[in-house]
């Protein structure tokens, strides 16, 4: 039986990038693989920010609470770098792009914690003045991301530890980027065209072309797989076919500990689809496949 987990935790992990201005959505619309000329405050976008190769440079949660406000929940190990870059392109457009990090409080809520009417991905529910991002669940319980000003009161809800929540992140299958594989992965080799992280209908951004090649010409040779390790692994590590161990076949992109399972950890890893089949190894350690919670779109 899967235990369950249910509370709200904070987000010491992630932090928050703010645009302001007449031209904010029209900004970041040109910047992201998402749509914001579109989104309206009952709404969220999963988008990626890409160089001009397609790979990911970070991976944001994002909402656009008023006309000429965005904010661009992402990881804060690379928020100043990745905001350092998106200034290079705002050029004469009147957006202003801060590190709102500080004027903003995150709790990820699991469980019966989360509103019933957010058990839909990238839902938005206002209460007061937080937002409540629907998110996709993991072990079959239902997250959220709450967000509010600073000094905004929690929801009330019982405490979840922030390893817990971290856990449910690498189950859920949704992961962000982190700095371990800055620039390492296209969005499909996250599985962000699945999960809403991609939209295939809108105008150029840095990357696009490759991204669209990638999807419409010939069969995505990296996916994103969960997989079990008996052991500690980190972001980054490198995974391996235990029959050529010279040359990689994929890499980790986000672990947690198994609180279920004392010594185990969880992991995603963006892999080579034809070594799926093969025994893997990462650091030393076997690594367990497991089954995707959501499908794998045929349909773009």
């Amino acid at each position: 039986m899967t235990e369950t987990f249910s509370g709200a935790s904070p987000l010491p992990h992630w932090g928050v990038i703010r645009a302001q201005g007449a031209d904010a959505a029209t900004f970041i619309h040109s910047q992201l693989t998402q749509d914001f000329l579109l989104l309206g405050p009952d709404s969220a976008r999963l988008a990626a920010f890409c160089n001009a190769k397609g790979r990911m440079q970070a991976s944001f949660i994002s909402i656009r609470p008023s006309a000429e406000d965005i904010l661009l929940v992402c990881e804060r190990d690379l928020l100043p770098q990745v905001l350092k870059r998106l200034r290079m392109f705002v050029l004469r457009a009147k957006c202003q792009l801060d590190d709102a990090s500080s004027a903003f409080t995150l709790l990820g809520l699991a469980g019966t914690a989360v509103p019933t009417e957010l058990h839909t991905p990238w839902q938005v529910q206002a209460q007061g003045a937080a937002q409540v991002i629907g998110l996709y669940p993991a072990q079959g319980q239902a997250r959220a991301l709450w967000l509010a000003p600073a000094g905004t009161p929690a929801p009330a809800a019982a405490p979840l530890a922030p390893a817990i929540w971290r856990w449910l992140e690498v189950m859920s299958g949704v992961p962000l980027v982190g700095q371990a594989i800055y620039e390492q992965l296209v969005p499909q080799m996250l599985n962000y065209e699945s999960v809403g992280g991609v939209n295939f209908k809108k105008g150029c951004y840095p990357g696009q072309e490759i991204v669209a090649r990638s999807q419409f010409r010939g069969t995505l040779k990296r996916r994103a797989y969960l997989a079990h390790v008996p052991g500690e692994i980190t972001a980054g590590t490198e995974v391996f076919a235990t029959n050529n161990v010279e040359q990689p076949v994929g890499v980790v992109v986000l672990s947690a500990p198994n609180p279920c399972q004392t010594g185990q950890w969880s992991a995603v890893i963006a892999m080579q689809t034809s070594a799926a089949a093969l025994p893997l190894q990462a650091s030393g350690l076997d690594v367990q496949l497991l089954p995707l919670p959501y499908p794998l779109r045929d349909d773009i």
